[in-house]
């Protein structure tokens, strides 16, 4: 149903300044030719010595910052028109989503389901994984006792943030449109290309069925012992109707399509036969965490001026060699219709493999300024980024 946006705002307000009924609300993506202050916020109620007050959660892609407030309904306007796409807004009774098309109209739909309040002002942040859940204890994260191994505490963290990046993006692509809504005759498709030991494949399955998303999961690994070994971890959970694992490479696999494609640490230029193949594959969502940068780096034989100053160190050289990498990569989706985000999705402490280039297909058409500084940027470094080589010239032109 389509409304003024002064129609669609007032009833997102109504929604969310009704302490008895607001469950919790979610401000994401950004509407055509407006910016916003943070990449996501996030609203939902919280009791403080018995006053209902707002929690806001902004997020800029790096670290949530969370403060309360009362429930003013000119704040909440403010927040509504402050440029986001997609808002979504829950209550007990159900739910009503908003979506803003790029020539300004409010499109608004509604469920009907029974939802819950949670008023408690819980300053510790909460787990989205409970540690005691069966799959954690078959990939080796936590014991029979239901506890994290210390030696596997940072990939617990790693799981988790990796789960607090997808979920959010995920839903904001459905509320866009540019996903479809998962059903269980059309689940979500999501294809983990390098996915090693399947922490984190196991982790989005298990999660994303918890919390209603029907979702059908490959994971893709070279090794036939990773393919085995994870296939019977699916068996004894009893989920390998939903998700499966096969042993080949990632440049040759036999996955055809899926909507939503990891690759978390693929070596050197796996990572870009991860991008090729999502790009080939139309994938509408990727979530890429690249490691290792040698290809870049060994065709940096010679420093354009003035660079020379820096390059002449190898530990700078190398460093550069890896940001010119990942820039170029997330310029070359840019240019073949992605909306494109690179964050660190955990912190340093936890594994300095910490950068992720986050994309959406918007199928927007590249400008020719975008392609022009592609261009520049590798002659002037006499440097062809193996993600190119693998992308048909349609792609690029």
């Amino acid at each position: 149903m389509s409304k003024s946006l002064e129609e669609a705002f007032s009833e997102a307000s109504v929604h969310i300044i009704n302490p008895a009924t607001f469950v919790r609300a979610v401000l994401s993506g950004r509407r055509r030719n407006m910016q916003t202050e943070f990449e996501r916020i996030d609203i939902r109620p919280v009791e403080i010595k018995g006053s209902v007050k707002l929690q806001i959660s902004h997020n800029d892609g790096r670290a949530t910052t969370t403060k309360n407030i009362d429930s003013d309904p000119l704040k909440i306007t403010e927040l509504l028109e402050s440029g986001y796409a997609n808002i979504l807004v829950e209550h007990i009774k159900g739910s009503i989503s908003i979506r803003i098309t790029k020539s300004g109209e409010a499109h608004v739909s509604h469920t009907s389901k029974s939802l819950e309040q949670n008023l408690n002002h819980d300053k510790k942040k909460q787990r989205l994984l409970d540690p005691a859940d069966p799959f954690l204890l078959e990939v080796g994260i936590a014991d029979h006792k239901g506890a994290i191994k210390p030696s596997k505490n940072d990939k617990y963290l790693q799981v988790e943030e990796f789960l607090r990046l997808l979920v959010p993006t995920l839903e904001a692509a459905i509320i866009a449109g540019q996903i479809h809504k998962p059903t269980e005759t059309n689940p979500l498709t999501i294809v983990d290309l390098g996915c090693g030991h399947a922490y984190l494949t196991f982790a989005a399955h298990q999660y994303l069925r918890s919390i209603g998303i029907p979702v059908h999961v490959t994971g893709i690994d070279v090794r036939t012992s990773s393919r085995d070994r994870n296939n019977k971890i699916a068996q004894n959970l009893g989920i390998s109707e939903t998700i499966n694992f096969k042993a080949e490479e990632i440049a040759s696999t036999t996955a055809q399509t899926a909507d939503v494609v990891i690759a978390l640490h693929a070596c050197d230029t796996a990572t870009d036969d991860a991008i090729a193949w999502a790009v080939m594959a139309a994938s509408k969502l990727m979530l890429i965490a690249p490691c290792c940068h040698h290809d870049i780096q060994r065709q940096m034989s010679q420093s354009p001026e003035p660079w020379g100053a820096l390059t002449k160190f190898g530990l700078m050289k190398e460093r550069l060699g890896d940001l010119l990498t990942d820039s170029l990569r997330a310029q070359l989706l840019r240019i073949v219709g992605y909306r494109v985000e690179v964050i660190e999705f955990i912190s340093g402490e936890h594994t300095p493999r910490n950068m992720m280039i986050r994309a959406v297909k918007t199928d927007a058409k590249a400008e020719a300024i975008d392609v022009q500084r592609y261009r520049e940027i590798c002659e002037q470094w006499g440097i062809t980024p193996a993600l190119e080589k693998k992308l048909p010239s349609l792609y690029i032109g």
